[in-house]
Protein backbone atom coordinates (compact mmCIF):
# COMPACT_ATOMS: atom_id res chain seq x y z
CA UNK A 1 0.00 0.00 0.00
CA UNK A 2 1.13 3.11 -0.82
CA UNK A 3 -0.02 5.16 2.54
CA UNK A 4 2.39 4.20 5.37
CA UNK A 5 0.65 4.37 9.07
CA UNK A 6 3.35 6.00 11.84
CA UNK A 7 0.98 5.18 14.69
CA UNK A 8 3.57 3.65 16.75
CA UNK A 9 6.15 6.54 16.10
CA UNK A 10 3.83 9.42 17.16
CA UNK A 11 3.01 7.18 20.40
CA UNK A 12 6.37 6.15 20.91
CA UNK A 13 7.29 10.02 21.16
CA UNK A 14 4.23 10.83 22.93
CA UNK A 15 5.54 8.24 25.90
CA UNK A 16 1.80 6.77 25.28
CA UNK A 17 0.61 3.27 25.42
CA UNK A 18 -1.54 1.71 22.83
CA UNK A 19 -3.92 0.80 25.79
CA UNK A 20 -4.25 4.70 26.80
CA UNK A 21 -4.92 5.89 23.47
CA UNK A 22 -7.85 3.09 22.94
CA UNK A 23 -9.26 4.64 26.32
CA UNK A 24 -9.22 8.12 24.97
CA UNK A 25 -10.40 7.60 21.81
CA UNK A 26 -13.02 4.89 22.51
CA UNK A 27 -12.27 2.00 20.11
CA UNK A 28 -11.71 -1.35 20.18
CA UNK A 29 -7.96 -2.60 21.14
CA UNK A 30 -8.24 -4.93 17.65
CA UNK A 31 -9.39 -1.15 15.80
CA UNK A 32 -6.59 0.21 16.80
CA UNK A 33 -4.01 -2.71 16.13
CA UNK A 34 -5.76 -2.50 12.10
CA UNK A 35 -4.76 1.25 11.91
CA UNK A 36 -1.92 0.67 13.42
CA UNK A 37 -0.10 -2.16 11.29
CA UNK A 38 -1.79 -0.44 8.09
CA UNK A 39 -4.02 -3.27 7.38
CA UNK A 40 -7.16 -0.47 7.26
CA UNK A 41 -8.40 0.30 4.19
CA UNK A 42 -9.99 3.34 5.68
CA UNK A 43 -10.11 5.97 8.22
CA UNK A 44 -12.70 8.27 9.31
CA UNK A 45 -11.69 11.57 9.65
CA UNK A 46 -13.73 11.90 12.97
CA UNK A 47 -10.95 9.11 14.09
CA UNK A 48 -8.39 10.75 12.75
CA UNK A 49 -9.21 14.23 14.07
CA UNK A 50 -9.06 12.68 17.94
CA UNK A 51 -6.28 10.60 17.33
CA UNK A 52 -4.48 13.65 16.05
CA UNK A 53 -5.74 15.77 19.03
CA UNK A 54 -4.91 12.76 21.77
CA UNK A 55 -1.42 12.68 20.32
CA UNK A 56 -1.23 16.84 19.43
CA UNK A 57 -0.03 16.29 16.17
CA UNK A 58 -1.49 16.94 12.72
CA UNK A 59 -2.55 13.99 10.33
CA UNK A 60 0.86 14.26 8.44
CA UNK A 61 2.80 12.88 11.37
CA UNK A 62 0.41 9.88 11.44
CA UNK A 63 0.38 8.89 7.68
CA UNK A 64 3.00 8.90 4.88
CA UNK A 65 2.49 8.54 1.45
CA UNK A 66 5.58 5.95 -0.13
CA UNK A 67 6.00 5.22 -4.19
CA UNK A 68 5.51 1.15 -4.70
Amino acid sequence: MAIRVKLNVMLAKRKMQSKELVEILGITPANLSILKTGKSKAVRFTTLEAICKALECQPGDILEYQKE
